[in-house]
Formats: structure tokens, sequence, C-alpha cells
């Protein structure tokens, strides 16, 4: 299944190719409880058609009906919408949504922004909703596009949003000088790598698949690797993923051979790699044997590579089931790429959407 920033893209492409106007939706500020936060995107077209949710039913249709009203006169609106539960019938809504909605022309910046959304590198736009007007797209590499008037506002945006991709952050609405700035931001999509075809690895790839990750199956067995849909795969043997099988920093790797020998082959490549996640399927007895046979061939990691095992991986859960171990796996990557503890959200004592750590790389 394509993530949410793919169908979006898609559903923007559909219209202009239909010769229909076309308007994106993006929650710039939520006060109090709300189904999605800041950022969460929903496309409309002309006619009323729609893609993609800005809330859990509350918003929807009349946002359809704000936005097609938008897309006729042509010009960007900001959206309030007050869903304090003592003034809605809707059950479960709640809080303050703040809208800006806007037409979206083929070619133009946040169209363009759209389109890098799966990119590897994450990038900010930056868009004045008040006190002055402009927008700019600073990307990871410090390049800039766009313009914001007065120049002191364009200068000292840019460097917000520089900072908030240096030290990570999530989109949000805030004042820079007397200027009211959404700084919305692009994230990579997840990539998972299963060092492993095995029969556990169809639940794996398939629940990631669901969840919008990019997903590549390796293994040595051209039978096994004949059964995955909708991945890429690769036909390598451990001593060929050197040549075959290159790692970057944004791959969350799972070995899972069910093979003590080529999981310790595998786990040292995915170690030696900058991986961010590299997860070993087992108990941590298993997980032993394997570093001893490793220690054995003459491999020990370091600090830092042995402070990127996850195992036992997956949150605790109870998994039994390869299909549970896919959802414990999945949600533990998903936990620590947004910095969350993956605990029980009754205990949790700071907003539900209020990360606790860092993650594993925030934004990335």
């Amino acid at each position: 299944m394509a993530n949410e920033t793919t169908i979006l893209l898609d559903a923007v492409k559909q219209a202009l190719a239909e010769e229909k106007a076309v308007a994106l939706a993006t929650v710039v500020r939520v006060i109090g409880s709300a189904y999605r936060r800041e950022g969460a995107k929903m496309v409309v077209r002309e006619d009323g058609g729609s893609a993609c949710m800005i809330s859990g039913g509350c918003l929807e249709q009349e946002m359809i009906e704000m936005a097609m009203g938008i897309l006729a006169k042509g010009q960007p609106s900001r959206a309030i919408f007050d869903y304090s539960e003592d003034k809605t019938w809707w059950p479960g809504c709640g809080g303050t949504v703040e809208v800006w909605v806007e037409p979206v022309q083929p070619g133009d910046l946040l169209y363009r922004w759209l389109e890098t959304g799966s990119e590897a590198e994450p990038s900010v736009l930056a868009t004045v909703l008040g006190g002055g007007e402009g927008r700019v797209w600073v990307r990871s590499d410090g390049s800039v596009e766009g313009q914001i008037a007065p120049s002191e506002l364009h200068q000292a945006t840019v460097r917000a949003a520089r900072g908030m991709l240096a030290g990570g952050s999530r989109p949000t609405t805030r004042y820079v000088g007397e200027a009211e700035v959404f700084f919305d931001l692009s994230t990579p999509v997840p990539e998972l790598v299963l060092l492993g075809a095995g029969h556990d690895a169809k639940p794996m790839a398939n629940q990631a698949l669901v969840l919008g990750f990019r997903v590549t199956v390796v293994d040595a067995r051209p039978d096994l690797l004949a059964g995955f849909e909708g991945v890429q795969t690769i036909q390598a043997a451990p001593e060929e993923y050197p040549q075959k099988v290159v790692l970057s920093p944004r791959q969350n790797v799972i070995v899972m051979n069910h093979h003590l020998d080529i999981d310790r082959k595998a786990l040292e490549h995915a170690l030696r790699s900058p991986a961010r996640y590299v997860g070993v399927l087992g108990p941590s007895s298993r997980l032993e044997r394997i570093l001893e046979a490793a220690r054995q061939e003459g491999f020990v990691p370091t600090p830092e590579q042995r402070a990127r095992i996850r195992n036992p991986i997956g949150l605790d859960i109870g998994a039994e089931s390869p299909e549970e171990i896919a959802v414990a796996a999945l949600a533990e990557i998903l936990a620590l790429r947004r910095g969350f503890a993956g605990g029980f959200l009754s205990e949790k004592r700071q907003g539900i959407h209020d990360a606790v750590g860092a993650g594993l790389e925030a934004l990335r």
C-alpha cells in the first residue's frame, strides 16, 4: 500500500490531468485534543472528490465544502473548526483545529515539494500565514527556493527551518518575530530490509507495505523470493551482501534467516553498515550464540554497533504468531523513528501525541 504522501500526490496529479482545480488542506494548529495533529493533509477537488483525512471523520465533509469555495475564489484561506466535545454531536471529536487551504498548481513550490516527499533527505516548507507573505522550501543540503517578504522575515524563517532540520522536529506553527509561520516537514518513506525470506518474512513484509514502508527482501533461495509481491527482492548469499546489499542510514534491517551461521554473517553486514535499526529475530540467548560465533570468527561489535542491535525485536505485546510478531516489530520501529516509548497510552502522563525521546533519528 502506498504511503499517505504518495496517495496525496497521486490524487493531485489525477485531478490536474482531468483539468480539475484541486486544493490541499493542511492542519496547521491544534488546540486541545484532536484525532490528527499538525501536518495532516487532505486533497479536495473542485467537483467534491477528496483523498486522505485530516480528522477521524469530524471535519471532512465541512472541509470539502469550504475547500470548494476557496477553489472558486482561487486564493489560500484559513479555516478554523471548534470541535470541543460540548459543542459538537460528533463522537470522539474534540479541540480546535486550524486548517490552511490552498489551490495547487502544476510546477508551483507546493507541488514540487509534494513530489519530493519520499526522497531520502527531509526538507521544510515554510508558509507565512500572517504578518508577511510568501513561502520558502529549505532542503537539508542548505539550499533554499522561494521568497518571503519582508526580507528580514525571509532570513529569520530560513534560519528557523534549518534549525528544525538539524535538531529534528514535527510540523508546527510558530511566531517568527511578529509573523505567524507554518513549518511543514517532508520525511522520507521508511524502509525495511529483511535479511531472510522464510515463512515469517511474508507477514512482516505485507504488514510493512500496509504501513507505507518501502520493503526489500534478501535471500539466496530464488524459490522463496518468488512468493513476495510489492517488494524489491535481491537474490544474494551472505558473502555477496557487500556487493548486492548496500544499506543506508535510512533503512531498518531485520535479520531473520533462522540459520545461525547465515544470521551471523547477516548481522555482521548490517552492523558494518550505517543502517539505523538492526533487529535480530529470536530470543536473547540465540543472539548471544550469534555474537559468540562472530567473536570466534574475529568480529567483535563496537559499543556503538552493539547498542544498535534490537533483540528480542518488537514491543512487548505477547506476540506469538508470525503476524503478531510483525505487528510488534513494526510498532517498535515506528515508535523509535518518532521518538515514542511504545508503552500503554492509558499510563502516559503527557499528551498522546507528545514524544518522550529522541528516537533513532529524528525526521529520518
